[in-house]
């Protein structure tokens, strides 16, 4: 999971608010909504940061607060997310993402900024996610299912990679690696217009853990 930064709303979202009885069910143009979501999450994934692209069979537009207990927010721009399909037709267990929250709801939002939801997280070497908040850990497990075993797979693949990028340097480099090479693979990771890479905030998270301990 990593910050988003909202953009600007698509247009006929903000037209449709100002219609007599709107909600969410009765706005028509969802596919812009689906592109405008996608692009500012720079096509990953608001949870698992799997990829995803813009299409109603590939992606699902989350209520981060549900529509069912808060309709206030059901066309409030900053409440709405872009989801994968997250095993949807398959067993409960095998379902996470906004297809196993439902209509739960979660304590942090990563489009909100004052939730900083990147420092609320780590991950563990076998790719599991977790929190030292307790209730926000029990919700990465039992709302999102993001420790579902594919998805550990997935994420450990990524620290694996970081990990053998940092071998690789030290043996090129004979010695240490420093902070300014690390800095320049987190920014890697990070920088560009385009797609993120699958599971991105896992190799960042580790690279920024260590350039926080050479600063200290």
């Amino acid at each position: 999971m990593r910050a988003i930064t909202k953009g600007a709303e698509p247009p006929s979202l903000t037209a449709h608010r100002q219609t007599a009885h709107c909600d969410y069910d009765n706005y028509t143009d969802k596919a812009a909504l689906r592109q405008a979501l996608v692009s500012e999450q720079r096509g990953i994934c608001c949870y698992c940061m799997g990829r995803i692209r813009n299409g109603p069979a590939t992606m699902k537009i989350e209520h981060w607060r549900c529509q069912h207990y808060h309709q206030d927010k059901q066309l409030n721009y900053c409440n709405l997310l872009a989801a994968c399909i997250g095993g949807n037709g398959q067993p409960p267990h095998l379902q996470h993402c906004d297809t196993r929250k439902g209509d739960q709801d979660l304590k942090w939002n990563p489009a909100d900024p004052v939730h900083v939801i990147e420092n609320r997280l780590r991950y563990e070497p076998d790719g599991s996610i977790r929190s030292d908040d307790a209730t926000f850990d029990t919700q990465l497990d039992r709302v999102l299912n993001l420790n579902l075993a594919l998805l550990k797979n997935n994420r450990k693949g990524v620290l694996d990679a970081v990990l053998s990028w940092w071998r690789h340097e030290k043996a090129r480099l004979r010695g240490p690696v420093p902070k300014a090479r690390f800095e320049a693979e987190r920014n890697r990771w990070i920088n560009g217009m385009g797609d993120l890479e699958p599971f991105c905030q896992v190799a960042i998270w580790w690279l920024e853990q260590r350039i926080a301990r050479m600063q200290a």
